[in-house]
C-alpha cells in the first residue's frame, strides 16, 4: 500500500488559524499547509516572535508544516509591470517558510502558454528564473499548482529553466476540472519536479479555455453555468489507485494535502477526506 503522509489546509476549515491547527489534529491529519499572503500570516505581520509561536503551537498538536501557500492571484507572474512586487512578496513568503521549517511555497504563475514565442511566456520565465534563483540559494522550492496548462505544457515551460528551484504543487482535481488531463500520466511528466500535492476531486461538465477561466483573457461568449464542479474526495474524475500509483512509481514522498474549497460543512468533508485517503494507503 501507498505510504504518505495526510495534510489539511487549515483555510479550508474557514475559521480562526489556532482553532484551525487543532480541528487539523483532530481530524488525524500529520501535517498543516496554510495561506500566508495576507492577514496575520503574512510574512508582514508575522514577528519572529510570531513565528516561534505558531510553529509551537502546531508542533503541540502534533503536526508538521507541509508548505505554505503564498498565491498572490491577479494572473500570477503574467504581467511584467506586478512581477517586481510580487516576486519580492513571494520571496519573503519563503524566507516564512524556511523560519516554520518547512521548504515548500505553492503558488500560481498563470496560464503557461503552448507557443514559447508568446510574449507572456517570457515574462512569466523571467520571474520564474528569478524565483529559481532565490529559492536554490535556501535550499527550498516554489511550487507551482497544476490546472492551468497540460502537465506536458508545464513541464516544457519547467524544463526550460534549467532549476528544481520552481517546482510543482500536483493538485489532481485541476487537472481533471479544468484541461482534462490524466492525474497519473501527469505524475509521470512531472516526476523530477513535484515537491507537494493537493488532494481534491472534481469533475469537468464542459470544457472552457483556461485563459478565461483564470482571468488571462475574456471570454467572447457569456458563460451561464459552471465548467466544472469541487466535489469530495472518491466522488469526482480523479482516478485515486491510479494516481496515487503513478506517485509510488516515482518514489514521492511527500505530503497528501487535503483542500476544499466549497460545500457547507468543509469540517465534516475533511474529516471524510482523511478517511478516504487512509483507506487508500492502509492506516
Amino acid at each position: 500500500m501507498y505510504k504518505f503522509p495526510i495534510g489539511v489546509i487549515i483555510n479550508s476549515f474557514r475559521t480562526d488559524i489556532k482553532t484551525a491547527v487543532k480541528k487539523a489534529a483532530d481530524v488525524g491529519a500529520q501535517g498543516i499547509q496554510v495561506y500566508s499572503t495576507s492577514g496575520e500570516m503574512a510574512p508582514e505581520n508575522m514577528t519572529p516572535a510570531k513565528r516561534r509561536e505558531f510553529l509551537d503551537l502546531v508542533k503541540s498538536n502534533g503536526l508538521t508544516i507541509s508548505a505554505l501557500c503564498g498565491d498572490l492571484g491577479t494572473g500570477g507572474f503574467a504581467f511584467a509591470d506586478r512581477n517586481p512586487e510580487k516576486i519580492e512578496k513571494s520571496k519573503r513568503i519563503l524566507d516564512l517558510a524556511k523560519d516554520l521549517e518547512t521548504s515548500v511555497v505553492t503558488t500560481h504563475i498563470g496560464v503557461v502558454p503552448t507557443d514559447k514565442n508568446n510574449d507572456r511566456y517570457k515574462i512569466m520565465q523571467e520571474a520564474c528564473f528569478e524565483l529559481c534563483r532565490y529559492a536554490d540559494s535556501l535550499d527550498a522550492h516554489f511550487a507551482i499548482e497544476t490546472g492551468p496548462e497540460t502537465s506536458a505544457t508545464l513541464k516544457g515551460f519547467l524544463d526550460s529553466l534549467g532549476s528544481n528551484g520552481v517546482g510543482v504543487n500536483l493538485d489532481p482535481a485541476n487537472l481533471v476540472m479544468v484541461t482534462g488531463d490524466d492525474p497519473a500520466k501527469a505524475v509521470y511528466n512531472l516526476k523530477d519536479y513535484i515537491v507537494h500535492t493537493h488532494a481534491k476531486d472534481g469533475v469537468q461538465n464542459f470544457f472552457v479555455e483556461p485563459d478565461y477561466i483564470y482571468g488571462m483573457a475574456t471570454s467572447p461568449v457569456i458563460i451561464t453555468s459552471n465548467s466544472f464542479d469541487e466535489v469530495p474526495l472518491g466522488e469526482g474524475s480523479v482516478k485515486w489507485d491510479e494516481y496515487l500509483s503513478a506517485l509510488e512509481d516515482i518514489g514521492y514522498k511527500g505530503f497528501l494535502t487535503i483542500e476544499r474549497e466549497v460545500g457547507d460543512n468543509p469540517e465534516k468533508d475533511i474529516r471524510k477526506a482523511v478517511q478516504f485517503l487512509k483507506e487508500k494507503i492502509g492506516e
